[in-house]
């Protein structure tokens, strides 16, 4: 397998103009000889396909959903960063790109981080256009929040719904060239694999999800913008939806799957309140900027707090921890979501937990509404508070929040270079999808700002640049007639007929929920050698025991969503396994992947430079043989790398 990152020559701060101007193009008249296949209608693909589209290339948008608005993107609440410096705090697009390689504990890409944090200005006047409502300060100008692992105010949002507005502009782009004709949208298809042709991606076999008709669907490459991987946990914050299939298909056809241990855990999560639960609710990191987090001091406190024996409004100030402003008063509540989340686990191990579960810390607004009125509280975060209440019947006006940690988001993903192609030529990866820019730990507020880089300003770029390479010639050449369309298609028709025919006795989603057990149990917040050992061995386990004893009801040829699950749970117990040998490989602390055994005496992370300073990306060897790992070296000539403090 072959890592070329394609890490153009030059100062940082000139290689992606000078990169563009030495990419290949496509005269404006030939770009309409070429297909385009994009997977996935989030902030990423949905951008993608509606700016390759507005370049004349035609394009074919493939979604789960029943419309490109309900992509998963919908769910982000608390803003996207840009560094627009329109605060006049000090922020630049050097800090931005600091601060997001800093904050991924140094273990992502420098020239990749740099683009980002140079495009995200572009970003906000882009969604403007596009009609987005972004908060505004009483003069009209834009308004700007804190977030995570930061010191200055540079997140964009538009209440506590930002991530539904951002995809609501991207969606409006999207419906003019749908219907302008340059952009066919293909609802309810799930992608169930991609076809190569000479070793390049030229299509992909999709499954109608409402008749169950299985088609094949060519194009001049592909673009996949699939989202992550977090169920592999069942339990997350992600939509039920949300599946790895896509990405493992890829995987399995060449694809190199990049630090699939790097997981984020979000600190501010609605806790967990009973075993039928199907996933966890967000409470937006936006909400850290007035709330504080606290514990109780005393076991005993937290006891009462928990049997409802007293009000947490009664614990005076000098028996609450507030812990996170104890541990990092550079950053206070602002801590990055790795460290905090641990430091809440530390709490909740140590007894002080204040759920019934035992669980849980408060998120208290009594200090912000105290002090600037519970009208300015309800206009800066009215949703979540009302989400809040509908879900726990507690009011955040009059008592805290519980919170605690739980798995949101994904920084591992298919490997790809520069111009964000991944192993397979041909087939580009975009958004949460990909591995490329967050290292071990994404920042608050910089998923919407890597999805819409990745759409509107990146993968225009290199996918003409791909096309251009191929030349005209070969536009349009490979159709749905090859023989690896056929091949391909036998064997997703194989797999859904096994799944029906197995006939056992246990649901998908119980065995989904029972992977998800282990994975959170022995790879969560802490793990270690043992624990990491001891899952591989229950996964392969439960993955036999899944191929003998599931039961699929239903048939093929119609919708059925208990099909559906299980093809996605018979791929997520593939991938936990790849996830498990990769956090097993790497023993270093660094960022989302905490390993137990390397952590320094006050419980910080411990990273191993000399010896992990790489991206594990993991090549597939066949159904019953060991991925093998590659190495991408990570170079940092502008980031010296460093103990990450923020005390």
């Amino acid at each position: 397998m072959n890592l070329d990152s394609k890490i153009p020559e030059g100062p940082l701060a000139e290689k992606w103009t000078s990169h563009k101007f030495n990419m290949k193009l496509v005269n404006p008249a030939n770009r309409r000889k070429y297909n385009v296949i994009v997977v996935g209608s989030g902030l990423a693909g949905g951008a993608a396909a509606a700016s390759l589209a507005e370049q004349g290339y035609n394009v074919s948008c493939f979604c789960y959903q029943d419309s490109p608005r309900r992509a998963h993107s919908i769910a982000a609440q608390g803003g996207i960063n840009a560094a627009k410096n329109y605060q006049n705090d000090g922020d630049s697009v050097h800090r931005l790109f600091y601060d997001t390689v800093k904050g991924g504990d140094y273990r992502a890409r420098e020239a990749n981080v740099y683009r980002l944090a140079e495009v995200s200005a572009d970003i906000i006047d882009q969604c403007v256009a596009n009609g987005v409502p972004f908060a505004r300060e009483y003069g009209g100008l834009l308004a700007n929040r804190s977030f995570g692992g930061a010191q200055v105010s540079r997140t964009f949002y538009a209440r506590g719904q930002t991530g539904q507005q951002l995809l609501l502009g991207a969606y409006s782009a999207l419906s003019k060239q749908i219907g302008l004709g340059k952009v066919k949208m293909y609802n309810r298809h799930e992608m169930l694999d991609v076809v190569k042709v000479d070793g390049h991606a030229k299509g992909i076999i999709v499954r109608n999800m409402v008749t169950g008709e299985v088609s094949r669907h060519a194009g001049d490459c592909v673009v996949l913008a699939t989202g992550g991987y977090g169920n592999v946990f069942f339990l997350s914050t992600n939509a039920q939806g949300c599946n790895v299939t896509a990405a493992h298909r890829a995987y399995k056809r060449g694809a190199g799957m990049a630090n699939p241990c790097y997981t984020q855990i979000h600190p501010t999560c609605i806790p967990v309140h009973g075993d039928q639960q199907s996933k966890l609710t967000l409470m937006s990191e936006s909400l850290r900027n007035d709330g504080r987090v606290w514990a109780p001091k005393d076991k005993e406190t937290a006891k009462k707090i928990r049997e409802g024996k007293l009000n947490p409004n009664d614990v005076p100030d000098e028996e609450r921890d507030y812990y996170l402003e104890r541990k990092y008063p550079s950053f206070g509540n602002l801590a990055p979501r790795d460290i905090s989340s641990r430091a809440a686990k530390e709490a909740c191990d140590d007894g002080r937990g204040i759920a019934t579960t035992g669980l849980g810390v408060f998120l208290d607004f009594r200090d912000a509404i105290k002090r600037d009125g519970q009208k300015a509280i309800e206009e800066r975060y009215g949703n979540l508070f009302e989400m809040y209440q509908c879900i726990t019947g507690d009011n955040p006006y009059e008592t805290p929040m519980m919170i605690f940690p739980a798995v949101h988001y994904t920084m591992g993903g298919l490997w790809v270079d520069y111009n964000l192609e991944s192993t397979i030529p041909g087939m580009f990866v975009g958004g949460e999808a990909n591995f490329s820019d967050h290292g071990a730990n994404r920042l608050g507020a910089s998923a919407l700002m890597q999805g819409l880089a990745d759409g509107y300003f990146v993968l225009p770029y290199t996918v003409g640049n791909y096309l251009g390479e191929q030349g005209v010639a070969a536009a349009g050449q490979v159709t749905t007639d090859h023989p690896a369309f056929a091949e391909v298609e036998a064997d997703v028709t194989g797999r859904i007929d096994k799944l029906l025919s197995i006939n056992g006795t246990e649901s998908p989603r119980s065995f989904h929920k029972r992977l998800g057990h282990i994975m959170w149990e022995k790879c969560g917040m802490s793990r270690t050698d043992a624990g990491l050992k001891e899952a591989i061995q229950e996964i392969q386990a439960l993955r036999k025991e899944f191929w003998e004893n599931v039961k699929v009801v239903g048939e093929a040829d119609s919708l059925n969503p208990e099909l559906e699950r299980a093809g996605r749970v018979a791929d997520f117990l593939e991938f936990g396994e790849i996830l498990c040998r990769d956090a097993l490989m790497r023993e270093e602390s660094c960022g989302g992947h905490f390993r137990a055994e390397h952590q320094t005496e006050d419980g910080e992370a411990m990273r191993d430079d000399e010896k992990f300073a790489f991206a594990g990306v993991w090549e597939y060897k066949g159904e019953d043989a060991e991925p093998a790992l590659h190495k991408e070296e990570l170079v940092y000539e502008n980031i010296k790398l460093a103990t990450r403090s923020y005390k």
